[in-house]
């Protein structure tokens, strides 16, 4: 019993812990940031075969959804990530949104949910979760994953339900 109450409260303390940093970082914003990410994605020529365009910027940890056209992309989201460790790097380059799914990993013993392929095993996804719906692994803003570029689960299932296949990503 004991070992069961403390398991039963290591988990609540996680998801409780990572309730909160999720809500004090959509209250932590940079403006100069999102001006700045604005600009540069305007006067770069990037277009998409989409409404939407996709701008990962790792050296940041953000993962920013535009909307719009061509030299007119407006800041839509901007989303705290996490990307690849060294030893296993996120691609960089210009990509299109490949494939979704609405989770992987269960034959592993966890489960990354809302997946949309990137390019090839390279997907945005969750955070990671026990298969008992609890957090494994819920850091963002961090080199850690094996390539992928991890969001918060309500951010990924944001992507998933309303990004189509065939937006542009660029990710540098």
């Amino acid at each position: 019993m004991a070992n069961y109450l403390t398991h039963y409260f290591k988990n609540f303390y996680r998801n409780i812990n990572y309730k909160l940093n999720t809500i004090l970082r959509e209250y932590k914003v940079d403006k100069d940031y999102l001006t700045t990410i604005t600009n540069l994605v305007n006067s770069n020529n990037f277009t998409s075969d989409t409404y939407y365009f996709i701008y990962v910027d790792t050296k940041n940890f953000k993962t920013n959804i535009f909307e719009g056209s061509n030299n007119k992309w407006k800041l839509s989201r901007s989303y705290l990530c996490s990307i690849g460790k060294a030893s296993t790097p996120t691609i960089k380059g210009d990509f299109k949104l490949g494939i979704k799914g609405l989770y992987f990993g269960v034959n592993r013993g966890y489960k990354c949910w809302y997946y949309s392929q990137i390019k090839n095993n390279y997907l945005f996804h969750s955070i990671i979760y026990n298969l008992d719906g609890s957090i494994k692994d819920g850091r963002l803003g961090m080199a850690i994953s094996d390539g992928c570029v991890r969001l918060a689960k309500e951010n990924a299932k944001w992507i998933w339900d309303n990004v189509p296949r065939n937006t542009s990503i660029h990710i540098v």
